[in-house]
């Protein structure tokens, strides 16, 4: 199976460059060889524009409607597929303070429940009416800090500037949990592992490389029933993650096989088809899958961006619609997601209610014996100093 990867959006560690709200991956994939079968009709398309190279962005709207009904034809004779992922970049700044500042594995005045069950996503929802942007702004520079001294004062001062504002939070058990997680963070930095100390660092947890993930569990997915197939996955050359892609890929290429099971009542992470053959990086002038895939990519960001799209496109596109897969990572997708599943969620029995009630006592002791300790440690060194 082959598969061309593209890359919309790319603003790096910047994720509050305006005319950049997010971070888009385009993979298209189809069991016939795109290089060879669609290489003539390419051809013939670019002759009709008068182009070397079909980039969308640069024919415009205008441009893909003189050969919509040769994309149409590609489309139909190879059988593709088009999987979309988009990362909204603030709130990945906002995810990504979360995941450091409330992992029950670093901070212990966090419950059990309100990081490894869906719980994590309403106590994420109920933190994110505390920030603004200059908060975000502080809180994710503080992330891709590579000096430690200043990333500590940067996420001390948001942990203040957060718990001055605990009083929009309406219940009293969410604004007990997060206050206490964030004064423990406050108090203990290094343990929270929050700021990155070298670049690849920083590379690693840009929206670039948290979509890259989606782009290869899509692909996982697609090759999991014929694992006896060698697919060739094709990404667009760019100096700046092309290395830190390989190393991903690497990476989950060592799981394969292997189902990861996140949490109570939260989707399991399959590995089963993750590939193992080595990425190839290719120029959009040297590939025409990657060129298939810009259009598709520049397409597909009009339509989830609400843009207007040509009529004479939207045959090439609606193919699609039951055949792609979709990921969005957004506070918005997150919401609406588990609203849903809340709210399908049955009535516990009361043998359920019991076990589950004794469940929350027994952590709430070891919560609650992590503040005091912490309350404690903090009041000597108070008295040291004074």
């Amino acid at each position: 199976m082959n598969f061309y990867i593209d890359e919309s959006g790319n603003t790096g560690a910047n994720l509050f460059d305006k005319t950049q709200p997010n971070l888009y991956y385009g993979v298209l994939s189809s069991f016939q060889n795109i290089e060879n079968l669609a290489s003539d009709k390419i051809k013939e398309l670019r002759n009709i524009l008068g182009v070397d190279r079909l980039h969308a962005n640069e024919l415009g709207m205008g441009g893909l409607v003189k050969i919509a009904d040769g994309l149409i034809s590609i489309q139909e004779q190879l059988d593709l597929y088009f999987d979309f992922n988009s990362v909204c970049k603030l709130d990945h700044a906002l995810i990504c303070f979360f995941d450091q500042i409330f992992d029950i594995g670093v901070n212990p005045a966090v419950p059990w429940s309100g990081y490894w069950t869906p719980l994590r996503y309403i106590l994420l929802l109920k933190i994110a009416t505390l920030f603004d942007l200059e908060t975000l702004k502080k809180a994710w520079n503080a992330r891709i800090q590579q000096k430690s001294d200043k990333a500590k004062s940067d996420i001390i001062e948001v942990c203040k500037t957060l718990i001055s504002r605990i009083e929009i939070i309406p219940d009293d058990r969410s604004r007990q949990i997060i206050q206490d997680a964030l004064n423990w963070a406050s108090d203990n930095f290094k343990e929270i592992l929050y700021s990155a100390h070298r670049k690849r660092d920083i590379n690693l947890i840009t929206p670039n490389l948290i979509g890259f993930q989606g782009v290869l569990l899509d692909i996982a997915i697609r090759i999991k029933d014929n694992n006896k197939i060698q697919p060739i996955i094709v990404v667009d050359q760019q100096v700046q993650f092309n290395q830190t892609q390989q190393l991903l890929a690497d990476f989950y290429a060592e799981l394969k096989g292997f189902v990861y099971e996140f949490g109570t009542g939260l989707p399991d992470i399959d590995y089963t088809g993750m590939p193992e053959t080595p990425l190839l990086f290719k120029s959009g002038i040297d590939s025409v899958g990657l060129e298939l895939v810009d259009i598709f990519t520049w397409l597909f960001k009009h339509l989830l961006e609400k843009k207007e799209i040509a009529h004479e496109l939207y045959p090439f596109l609606r193919v699609q619609i039951n055949k792609g897969f979709y990921n969005e990572i957004s506070l918005k997708a997150i919401e609406e997601r588990w609203t849903d599943w809340f709210a399908k969620l049955p009535e516990p029995t009361p043998e359920e209610m019991k076990t589950g009630l004794k469940f929350i006592r027994i952590d709430e002791q070891r919560r609650l014996f992590a503040v005091a300790e912490n309350n404690q440690r903090k009041k000597k060194l108070l008295s040291a100093i004074e």
